[in-house]
């Protein structure tokens, strides 16, 4: 139902077994006020609000409308970045910044001669966009998530997929051939994921199902039915194949190689029900291992999502957003052989609000990485937030709040947000898109902090020529270690960032960086002084037949050393220098980039020695990832045990298993009339001439 010019409903969900009640969540953590370690608010206000000089609000280029999902690509090829965003009750816009004037405007213009025309669709509800070149044409085509009169399952109006045909960007889901592939699903997030290494990408659509109506898509095109030169581009929906066409409310969705090494894997934060992390198993086929990794959490409503190495240990982590409920920050680990992820939140990160983009990035160019909470003030005042991660020796991260300026926005409804360096200075701009509660014009920021600190900006090419979203890159530097980062396709929530690898560089120098595409080819090459503060350009390897790859000798920085096949690699320093630690500490360590030394002092089992040696501590099996339990893993003293939430029972003939308990069964039955169970809980409904009591329970006859 349609209320006001936006879907009602759109951000209520409503669990009615749900273990703990959103209102205890928030009562509870409205009472934290502060926690050791986590700093207080930072004076200096990170952002300041360029709106009125670069995007002034007016009819043609920032409308005060609903919009809510915004994408960064190249849409007119001339070698700068376009800001797309998805319009609900009004136009798609895609802003370019004219160097000239100084401001951002809307190539998108109301005239039908425009060959941008096509994509303001005025008749859509847009609410995800994503770019990716879709036919290996060297262009990104752009795909919008339209959610006509829908809040889940069947909409009245298809998604459409942009290509520049002819000379003007036109809609290739409406060509005959792909009439039948048109997704009439409400949704919304989508995502671009390179799932064979091809260089030709698939888009990700997390689609909200109602029951087994709308399960997650997977399009991408048919390569025997296409002939792209003549312009026909055939598509096909590949999810059931690639093993992800899984039925939900999907909400936020980001991808990369997560898991994988090279290959792109898929992480989706759900609604009323668990999350997926699909790993890709080398074939274009993929496996959800979230329960067994610790990222299903089943109890929570995700939103924004974002990937980055937090602690700088080669690994990629994932933060994201759950609606009025508590955030998550989830480090990488592996532990016995198992790779597992422990959330770090503080409590004022996890506080629950309602999220929607979650960005991480380095804003201010000093190495360490921001994390920004775009958040909708949909019942009353909700500013949004904005922390810094600082990567700590032998420790978790710190992180401490800052104070996000003008961009806090109390008042603003925040449905959608992106980073890009729009006007080229090497600094990450900031635009918000706003909406569903209340019609509000984009809002654009510059960075007030970091003017002196350097910067390197990586972007990767497929072999086609087009950005190379979903590659890893990996810069050495001389004195910080190694920093990774991955070529956005799709993350936030509803969104898409620049395709760039943004690296901060505070005093810093780059030594070495290394590229890895999604195929697993991957180059690395030095980083001379001069190439400081500019914009690299990555082509993809071409294999030269008959000859052998020449490696030339690179510096790798403090705690890495040169391969014989070129990459620079972690440094075994216990290995290399046996004797390196101190008598009283002599067992070595090693780690990502460093070592570190302990005592060989002896513990029971459950117990491992402190930091200095003189004393026995608890190893946390929970965090450490060291336990097999399904849902609830509970560390005591020397071991753990595994529990089970509401609605679930354990396993008899295994207690680290949970199995769901189908009240259904259940006698007394739980509903008056019709139950039908669902995992961890259950719902009621009425025959025809009877309506659910305020209980949930009873029915009342009409």
């Amino acid at each position: 139902m349609l209320r006001g010019g936006q879907l009602a409903g759109m951000e209520l969900p409503w669990h009615p077994t749900c273990p703990v009640p959103r209102l205890r969540w928030l009562l509870l953590w409205s009472l934290v006020l502060a926690w050791p370690g986590e700093g207080s608010q930072r004076s200096e206000p990170m952002f300041t609000a360029v709106t009125d000089r670069i995007l002034p609000p007016d009819y043609d280029s920032n409308p005060t409308q609903l919009n809510y999902g915004v994408a960064v690509t190249d849409v007119d090829q001339d070698g700068d970045f376009e800001i797309v965003v998805a319009g609900y009750n009004g136009p798609n816009l895609v802003l370019k910044y004219d160097k000239v004037r100084g401001r951002l405007v809307n190539l998108a213009v109301n005239e039908r001669s425009s060959p941008y025309y096509a994509l303001r669709d005025r008749q859509g509800n847009a609410i995800g966009v994503t770019a990716c070149d879709i036919d290996g044409d060297g262009r990104e085509e752009i795909y919008f998530l339209n959610t006509n009169n829908a809040f889940s399952g069947v909409a009245t109006y298809t998604d459409k997929l942009f290509k520049y045909r002819s000379g003007r960007w036109e809609d290739i889901l409406s060509d005959e051939v792909n009439r039948g592939v048109a997704s009439r699903f409400a949704g919304r997030s989508v995502a671009c994921v390179d799932r064979t290494g091809s260089g030709r990408y698939a888009i990700y659509i997390a689609n909200y199902a109602n029951g087994r109506v709308g399960p997650h898509a997977l399009i991408e095109m048919d390569t025997a039915a296409s002939d792209p030169e003549r312009g026909i581009v055939a598509l096909n929906d590949v999810a059931a194949e690639a093993g992800v066409n899984k039925f939900t409310g999907g909400r936020g969705v980001v991808v990369g190689p997560i898991l994988s090494e090279a290959a792109s894997d898929i992480f989706c934060d759900n609604e009323n029900g668990a999350n997926f992390l699909f790993q890709n198993q080398g074939d274009g086929t993929f496996i959800d291992v979230a329960p067994s990794t610790g990222l299903d959490d089943p109890y929570q409503h995700g939103r924004g999502v974002a990937v980055a190495d937090f602690n700088r240990d080669g690994k990629v982590d994932i933060i994201y957003g759950n609606w009025n409920g508590p955030h998550r920050l989830y480090l990488q680990m592996t532990a016995g052989g198992r790779t597992r992820f422990r959330d770090i939140a503080t409590p004022k990160l996890s506080m629950p609000s309602p999220v929607r983009t979650v960005i991480a990035a380095d804003f201010d160019n000093d190495q360490e990485l921001e994390v920004f909470f775009n958040n909708i003030a949909y019942r009353g005042s909700s500013a949004n937030r904005l922390f810094r991660v600082t990567r700590r020796e032998h420790a978790d991260p710190a992180i401490e709040e800052l104070n996000p300026g003008d961009a806090t926005e109390p008042e603003g409804r925040g449905t959608g947000g992106a980073v890009v360096d729009f006007d080229g200075d090497g600094r990450l701009d900031l635009i918000l898109s706003h909406g569903e509660s209340m019609a509000q014009p984009l809002s654009v920021f510059k960075v007030n902090e970091g003017a002196g600190n350097n910067w390197l900006r990586v972007i990767p090419r497929t072999r086609f020529g087009a950005f190379a979203r979903g590659a890893k890159v990996v810069l050495f530097t001389r004195y910080s270690g190694a920093h990774l980062r991955i070529i956005d396709g799709g993350s936030g929530y509803l969104c898409e960032m620049e395709p760039v690898a943004h690296f901060g560089l505070g005093q810093d120098e780059p030594s070495s960086l290394e590229v890895t595409w999604p195929d697993g080819k991957f180059v690395s090459r030095a980083v001379v002084n001069t190439e400081t503060n500019s914009v690299l350009e990555i082509p993809y390897p071409q294999d030269t037949p008959g000859s052998s790859p020449v490696i030339l000798p690179l510096e790798c920085g403090q705690g890495f050393s040169q391969h014989e096949n070129g990459r620079c690699v972690d440094m075994d320093e216990c290995a290399e220098f046996p004797f390196v630690c101190p008598r009283g500490r002599p067992v070595c360590i090693n780690t990502y980039g460093g070592y570190r030394c302990r005592s060989n002092k002896r513990c029971s089992r459950g117990f491992e020695p402190n930091e200095d040696g003189t004393a026995c501590v608890d190893i946390d099996e929970c965090a450490s990832g060291l336990h097999s339990c399904s849902h609830i893993c509970v560390n005591t003293q020397g071991g753990h045990s595994c529990n089970c939430p509401p609605g679930f029972m354990t396993d008899r003939r295994d207690a680290n298993k949970c199995l769901d308990v189908d009240e259904c069964r259940e006698r007394p039955a739980p509903c008056d009339q019709i139950c039908h169970n669902e995992l961890g809980s259950f719902h009621c409904h009425c025959q025809q001439g009877f309506s659910l009591g305020p209980d949930g329970r009873r029915c009342l006859q009409d």
